[in-house]
């Protein structure tokens, strides 16, 4: 008699892709340097390229352009959102000035780093701009939410926030990911992208930086 044998098969497990980011620069070891950051805490794929490599790639939703080592950023910067509208720049550089910054978030730029950023500060800006919003440094965001303001009619009502939605504030005052506030509150990520969306348009701002700099979301 033959023996009876066991035809179920362990389910295989597939491990999600990682999600690539777009690198532009000449300098090997800033490319170690983001890899090592992306990679292991933001399970993203680092993918080196040239500027024309970049102008014919369309599947990648972020791009890290390195101002040192990119001749002509602002025409870099122009070319790239023209070519590909969806996809969100995150420029690193050196200089420091708020009309530089300020400029390079105008060319269409998503967020200016300073590559002497430390890593949590580079992990946090590489996800708030791929989420879609602004990261720049404080002086250039209350520059930019000043302007706002002067176009907002002094009359406007104060906004009424729900419970969820000044749990959602307090968490981005701390400073976490979307992701991040999702597991605080046992909540989809999908479902804090809409609660974030619904403050800003509340608020009358246009990112989350700007939204936990704007004084009507101070919570008591």
């Amino acid at each position: 008699m033959e023996p009876v044998r066991n035809s179920y098969a362990e389910p295989q497990v597939t491990q999600p892709t990682p999600e690539g980011v777009g690198v532009i620069t000449n300098d090997p070891l800033r490319l170690m340097g983001l890899k090592s950051i992306c990679s292991d805490a933001l399970q993203m794929e680092i993918v080196p390229m040239t500027v024309a490599v970049g102008l014919k790639e369309k599947g990648l939703g972020l791009v890290l352009i390195d101002a040192e080592t990119t001749p002509q950023l602002f025409e870099v910067i122009a070319a790239l959102r023209r070519t590909n509208p969806r996809v969100k720049l995150l420029v690193l550089g050196n200089a420091t000035s708020p009309e530089y910054v300020e400029r390079i978030i105008g060319a269409g730029a998503k967020g200016y780093l300073t590559l002497g950023a430390p890593e949590a500060e580079v992990r946090m800006a590489v996800t708030i701009v791929k989420d879609g919003s602004v990261w720049a440094p404080r002086k250039v965001l209350a520059k930019l939410l000043d302007r706002q303001e002067s176009e907002r009619k002094a009359s406007q009502a104060t906004p009424m926030f729900t419970a969820r939605e000044q749990d959602v504030l307090q968490l981005l005052h701390a400073g976490r990911s979307n992701r991040e506030i999702a597991k605080a509150l046992n909540i989809d990520e999908s479902t804090v992208k809409a609660h974030v969306g619904r403050l800003m348009r509340k608020v009358g701002v246009t990112n989350r930086i700007a939204l936990t700099v704007h004084p009507l979301t101070k919570l008591q």
